[in-house]
């Protein structure tokens, strides 16, 4: 018998839990973003995007790392790869486009809210040319937070997706009966 390999892939279920686990986290970045109504050129919203683009962050390096030791694994040890390691291995990859398009989303709002904060608070040239600029900023800030919400709504839906389907046990496929070593009776 040669030297055992170790067992580099998580169980099925592990897995199905991780890739949950994910979608949870990808959902809670979302909710901790202000609805429309919340958004104002205020101190607490460049917080908030702080705690929350340093989550989403965390969790697209948490991504590819994840893909990357599953990659190396999967090469290095080909015949404990089975479909289920596989199809979470591209999940994990999968997930990595909507959470850096919300990420850059994210990046794009911090740059709105500092032009918004920016716009009101300007003391001279108060007039309709302003206030346009303001409603085009705040509308632009609106949009990058919602464009990050409905693509971490995106990265969360494809993780479920996922875990929750099944790989079809392999079919059975009946031997083909053998000769007995008896010979048959014929009447």
């Amino acid at each position: 018998m040669g030297p055992r390999v170790p067992e580099v892939f998580p169980s099925d279920l592990d897995q199905r839990v991780l890739l949950h686990n994910l979608a949870d986290r990808f959902n809670t970045v979302a909710d901790h973003l202000p609805l429309p109504e919340q958004v104002s050129a205020d101190p607490a919203l460049s917080e908030i995007l702080d705690d929350e683009v340093r989550n989403l962050a965390r969790l697209l390096g948490y991504l590819t790392g994840q893909h990357a030791s599953r990659h190396r694994a999967a090469a290095y040890y080909p015949d404990q790869t089975t479909a289920v390691h596989r199809r979470v291995t591209l999940a994990l990859a999968e997930a990595a486009e909507p959470a850096g398009a919300a990420l850059a989303a994210l990046g794009a709002a911090v740059h709105h809210l500092a032009r918004l904060t920016d716009l009101t608070r300007r003391r001279p040239n108060p007039g309709p040319d302003r206030a346009r600029a303001i409603t085009a900023v705040h509308r632009s800030l609106l949009d990058r937070l919602g464009e990050s919400r409905s693509q971490l709504a995106r990265a969360a839906r494809g993780l479920r997706a996922n875990a929750d389907t099944r790989t079809p046990p392999p079919a059975i496929v009946p031997a083909p009966p053998t000769p007995s070593a008896s010979p048959s009776r014929t009447r």
